[in-house]
């Protein structure tokens, strides 16, 4: 009567062991580790090589490791001790790049499991931990959002004056006035043209006239306040893509990325040791600007003696010397699609090359079509500030939306700057003004007070159950350990992320699941007080009591489905926990528990008790 085919106790049998397996990497830990990636995006990693170089200098320096590792991107070696780490770091730094001003390697202190080489090989890898439990770096970063919005109007500053030259409608000068851009013209009957082709074009400026202080039209643009909620909107956005791009590049395993009201970032990078380097990355706002270089006459001297002239400013180009150039931004990176280093076709220098896309191609053509013999100055803003990577004279119209810039960089140089110019410009400059490291200590303490947490609420549940339900207790406390392995297991085959909040949906989950077995134990005492016999108890019971396990477990899921929704954080960690812990407990407490109460009851016919504790028969 209670028993199930051969194939379901296989399957269940199975399902347990797979869950054992995946669910085994996280009891083994980290330990420190030194991984070796390329640092150029010329030089392709070669992991064989790479392994046998690794394995040849910690030979013989006496550093013993305990494994070498390589994937596509790197290769990590391990160790005992984080000071056997930093020895080892040292070596190998020493051997990939015996010149420290031009590395070609990046050499970086990580974690790494300590599962077995065979676990491994079965992708049988530990989940995630978050910042709380791994430890690591949180940062707080405010983007400047006037910032953003002088970007843009120096960009429409330049798109006012292509549209306008577009429609035939002369103009005698667009400038930049604080949050506006004012356009002067001959006469009121011009200021009326432009005025209809920029209401054609544009549904974002409003448009005011004046009259300029030579008394000449001009026609004020200021931004719409729509346009202004667009543009934060957009920046906010455009740098949380920018920053997950340039994580991405580090490899940083499940950084957590994250708006925090209106213009901040949150970001938090789990097992990151190297905290210099990871701010060095993040704070980097480098950004291409095309600009026409200032050649009147005595202008630049003048502004050596202090005096720069109205709408341009000096800056220093490679090499240290002094250049003019005009405030007037005529190209930016946003109309990059790619940047790669290489090198000059004729020269051999180290050069970076510049795809632009169909709008940065037709402006560019139309700049040098404008300007043949003049010099055009291209800038890296980085950090606030300002260089000329190169200034070259533009001898010939430039189509196809290919540039190449060089002058006086290294290849380290080159490929760093086509690094940040590739993982994306930062839509408006941001700032750290929080930063938190979490040591592994830290987190080590996390774990273990979340691991006693769980393990005490769990011990206390087996005792209850077990006193009060005897045998059919200790079958209830089996299928909750089963269902807190195939959690587990699940978490790490899914490589999600856990946090404390996510350590607390497990002991929750686990108070939660025994109410199901709780559910069939008393539905099986109930139909053993109205006189059933134990076998067809035991069938009623789990039969009768399976819509009601369904009904609880389906509404708690929905809350758990809404918190994973409209949550953010901690709350959607938490969610994602509790939800996979309702779909294994309705498992385990349905088909584990009840292959387990066939595999002891199920091949006696004749039974005579269950030891399912005290049954008590209503009296007549």
């Amino acid at each position: 009567m209670n028993r199930y085919p051969l194939w379901k106790n296989l399957m269940i049998g199975i399902v347990l062991v797979v869950g054992l397996l995946y669910t085994l990497p996280n009891f083994y830990g980290e330990v420190p580790a030194v991984q070796v990636s390329s640092g150029k995006a010329t030089l392709k990693l070669d992991a064989s090589s790479t392994t046998a170089r690794i394995e040849q200098a910690l030979a013989a320096a006496g550093i013993r490791q305990t494994g070498i590792f390589a994937d596509q991107n790197s290769v990590r070696a391990r160790f005992d001790t984080t000071e056997l780490q930093l020895q080892a770091k040292d070596v190998i730094e020493h051997t990939f790049n015996p010149d420290p001003e031009d590395p070609d390697y990046v050499v970086a202190l990580n974690l790494l499991s300590a599962s077995p080489s065979w676990l491994t090989s079965i992708n049988a890898l530990p989940m995630y931990l978050g910042l709380d439990l791994r430890g690591g770096v949180h940062f707080l970063l405010q983007v400047d959002m006037p910032g953003a919005i002088t970007k843009r109007l120096d960009s429409t500053a330049a798109d006012l004056r292509t549209l306008l030259r577009d429609q035939g409608v002369r103009h005698s000068g667009i400038e930049r006035e604080g949050r506006s851009i004012a356009v002067r013209f001959r006469d009121a009957d011009l200021r009326d043209s432009a005025r209809r082709a920029i209401e054609r074009f544009t549904a974002d400026l409003k448009l005011a006239d004046r009259d300029g202080p030579d008394a000449m039209p001009e026609l004020v643009a200021t931004l719409t306040q729509q346009a202004e909620k667009t543009i934060q909107d957009f920046a906010l956005k455009q740098n949380i893509t920018t920053l997950h791009n340039r994580i991405n590049e580090l490899g940083v395993a499940e950084p957590v990325i994250q708006q925090q009201g209106a213009d901040r970032i949150v970001v938090q990078l789990p097992g990151v040791q190297d905290v210099a380097k990871a701010k060095d990355i993040l704070g980097r706002t480098a950004t291409l600007e095309v600009r026409m270089v200032d050649e009147t006459p005595g202008a630049l001297e003048a502004a050596l003696n202090g005096q720069v002239p109205f709408g341009s400013e000096l800056y220093t180009e490679r090499g240290g010397r002094e250049l003019l150039v005009k405030k007037q931004v005529v190209l930016t990176g946003d109309r990059l699609t790619d940047a790669q280093p290489g090198f000059d076709g004729q020269t051999q220098e180290p050069a970076v090359h510049l795809t632009l896309d169909a709008a940065g191609s037709r402006i560019f053509r139309d700049v040098t079509r404008e300007n043949v013999g003049k010099r055009m100055a291209i800038l890296l803003i980085e950090k606030g500030k300002g260089e000329v990577i190169t200034a070259p004279v533009i001898r010939t119209e430039i189509g196809g939306g290919r540039v190449q810039i060089s002058g006086q960089m290294t290849t380290q140089e080159a490929t760093d700057v086509a690094l940040l110019l590739r993982a994306g410009s930062l839509a408006a400059p941001m700032e750290i003004i929080e930063e938190r490291t979490v040591g592994p200590s830290l987190g080590a303490e996390n774990i273990e007070k979340g691991f006693d947490s769980t393990l005490w609420g769990f011990a206390a549940i087996a005792a209850f159950m077990i006193a009060y339900y005897l045998l059919f207790g200790l079958v209830s406390v089996i299928a909750l350990a089963s269902n807190l392995l195939l959690l587990v297991a699940l978490l790490s085959m899914l490589q999600a992320t856990l946090t404390l909040p996510g350590i607390a949906a497990i002991a929750l989950t686990l108070g939660m699941a025994i109410d199901a077995n709780v559910l069939i134990n008393e539905r099986i005492r109930e139909e053993l007080r109205n006189g059933s016999s134990p076998q067809a108890a035991i069938t009623a019971g789990y039969e009768r009591a399976f819509d009601t396990i369904l009904d609880s477990n389906i509404t708690t899921l929905i809350a758990g489905i809404a918190l994973l929704v409209f949550g953010s954080g901690p709350v959607r960690g938490f969610a994602v926990v509790h939800c996979l812990g309702i779909m294994t407990s309705m498992f385990s407490a349905i088909l584990v528990s009840r292959m387990l109460v066939n595999l002891i009851y199920g091949r006696k016919r004749k039974l005579e008790k269950l030891s399912i504790g005290q049954v008590w028969k209503p009296s007549n």
